[in-house]
């Protein structure tokens, strides 16, 4: 009978650290762990430890959410575990089991955090629409480089030596010295 532990992040500014401290600290012997999109329903370390569990292993996660991005992904997931006899414990709710009221909890618990999510995206869409008609200088995404000094002095060095010692001189990475490249060049 081993202790899994699964950690994952959905967004780039979160960290897996804290995640793994705590399923160690809950008894996890191996844990798997990945970052990815929130959307994105590709999670090749998760398939990895459905294929190594066994009957009687525990699965240990720090919330319910960390399972799945939707209710039907996470509630096919949880039926599947319990069907082969899974011990699934989720840290802040308990020991999930397969009985009624355990399935229940479940299906709350899941359906109060998607729709948590889903008005999270429904704000950031409405601020977005808000900022559009009361700035007239709102752009969404990262700003566009400048012509400044700085990209002038890199795109003249750039000029009479190859990109790679560009990068070197100026302690920037290739592809943003051929980024500069274009933008000097398109006009």
């Amino acid at each position: 009978m081993t202790v899994y532990g699964y950690a994952r992040v959905s967004t780039a500014g979160q960290s897996l650290y804290e995640q793994k401290e705590t399923l160690k600290n809950a008894g996890a012997e191996m844990i798997f762990s990945e970052k990815y999109s929130g959307t994105t329903t590709s999670r090749p370390q998760f398939k990895k430890l459905v294929n190594l569990i066994e009957p009687n292993d525990t699965l240990i996660v720090t919330k319910l959410d960390r399972f799945a991005r939707n209710t039907r992904e996470a509630l096919n997931l949880i039926d599947d575990l319990l069907k082969q006899k899974i011990v699934i414990k989720v840290l802040n709710l308990g020991t999930i089991d397969n009985t009624p009221m355990g399935r229940m909890i479940v299906r709350t618990l899941l359906s109060v955090a998607e729709m948590e999510r889903d008005m999270i995206i429904e704000r950031t869409q409405a601020g977005k629409i808000f900022a559009r008609q009361h700035n007239p200088n709102y752009k969404e995404g990262r700003p566009k480089r400048k012509k400044d000094s700085r990209n002038t002095a890199i795109f003249e060095y750039s000029q009479t030596h190859t990109i790679k010692s560009t990068a070197e001189a100026f302690n920037i990475s290739v592809r943003t010295v051929q980024y500069i490249k274009k933008l000097f060049i398109q006009d």
